[in-house]
């Protein structure tokens, strides 16, 4: 599978599966999960609606992943999955991982062949930058799936790419 980062707004990602860092609920909220909802549009609330109604009653549990439709998106499905918050005493980084490798999952089960994954945790949950950016590549890195082809990692502002395109050259030497 090549992988590639590049900066940029992942709601503007042309892959088969564009991924959302979403929240436990599956019904919007902000950052990455925010706009992915106001630019996906209504089909995707209401087909998250439904997975809420039916399997995720309680919500979608950290490190797992599930697909929508990607409604108005430039892809044909979206990969909902749910972060770990940061935390400096207890290591969640298996469960960050799972994120990428839960995603890559069911975007192979869907058939694609590219997926777009924006830096998962490292917003609002507070994941250290570099760390989020060595976390994804270490999973993207060392993934053998079965129809995905190319995965982007899709980092949001300069300054955040840059840490990217560093970590990147020292994973992927």
């Amino acid at each position: 599978m090549r992988v590639e980062l590049i900066e940029g707004d992942i709601t503007a990602q042309s892959a088969d599966v564009i991924v959302n860092a979403a929240n436990s609920s599956l019904l919007g909220g902000g950052g990455v999960d925010g706009a992915i909802h106001r630019k996906g549009g209504p089909e995707i609330l209401a087909e998250t609606r439904m997975l809420r109604a039916s399997r995720y009653g309680r919500g979608l549990p950290v490190g797992q992943a599930v697909a929508t439709t990607a409604g108005r998106l430039p892809a044909r499905w979206v990969v909902h999955t749910v972060g770990p918050v940061f935390s400096a005493a207890e290591d969640r980084s298996e469960l960050l991982r799972a994120c990428y490798t839960n995603s890559l999952q069911v975007a192979d089960e869907l058939g694609a062949e590219s997926i777009a994954f924006p830096l998962i945790s490292a917003g609002v949950y507070r994941w250290p930058v570099e760390d989020a950016v060595r976390q994804a590549l270490s999973v993207l890195r060392d993934a053998e799936p079965r129809s995905v082809r190319a995965a982007v990692l899709v980092l949001f502002g300069a300054e955040t790419a840059a840490v990217g395109r560093t970590v990147h050259a020292a994973v992927f030497p």
